[in-house]
């Protein structure tokens, strides 16, 4: 569990927000749209009205007290840009900021983000990957090299262990998950047993994984 503050509550700080509660952590929350928080008051840990361009709101949220601190205010940049600044200044631990294009990030980071993430493109990336294999039910790029991708086992797989198939060896990949009727049990020991139906979420590089997608494809 985190303490996690929220700069920014539109569409996307909403939806960031109530995934952060729901993995139990400590979330504040902060725009100057009452509107926009108003449906969290009774879920978050805490909820301000205020404008974040101005250094005494920012000063009075202790950002020194929060482990991370989110800025998602993304349709305005210059905003964006010096509530980040502020943000370090102020003592923020580590800072997460939201661009659109290479330029913003670049000026994010000059100017006390620690971390920037592009909402849009990260999502149409992992689509189109996603659209353009089979049997891939969830993808997520991590940088251009690795990624996490969901797949079906492959059928010879039924019935034996991980430990049985030697996947790390033969394959090149690392089970992190596996899912089975909509559960995932997460870091699954060499001695879990697949069954048919099991989805596996593997880590990899790209050319592991698409020798995976062939086996996979040729029904092995």
């Amino acid at each position: 569990m985190k303490s996690i503050l929220i700069i920014g509550m539109g569409k996307i700080g909403q939806h960031l927000c109530r995934k952060l509660l729901d993995l139990d952590n400590e979330v504040m929350i902060i725009d100057q749209n009452e509107e926009a928080i108003r449906d969290f008051f009774t879920e978050v840990t805490s909820a301000r009205i205020g404008d974040c361009t101005n250094p005494d709101v920012l000063q009075a949220l202790g950002l020194n007290n929060f482990d991370v601190v989110i800025v998602t205010i993304k349709d305005d940049f210059q905003n964006s840009l010096e509530v980040t600044n502020l943000a370090k200044e102020q003592g923020a631990k580590y800072v997460i900021s939201f661009a659109s294009r290479d330029i913003q990030a670049k000026f994010l980071l000059k100017n006390g983000a620690d971390e920037v993430i592009y909402p849009e493109r990260d999502v149409a990336h992992n689509l189109a990957a996603r659209c353009s294999a089979n049997n891939v039910f969830e993808y997520m790029e991590l940088d251009d090299e690795y990624s996490i991708v969901e797949v079906p086992i492959l059928k010879s797989w039924a019935g034996k262990t991980i430990r049985e198939i030697g996947v790390q060896a033969q394959y090149g990949i690392n089970i992190i998950g596996v899912v089975r009727n909509g559960v995932t049990n997460i870091m699954p020991t060499a001695d879990y047993e697949f069954i048919p139906g099991d989805h596996m979420q593997v880590i990899s590089n790209r050319e592991a994984v698409e020798r995976l997608l062939k086996a996979i494809d040729k029904g092995m």
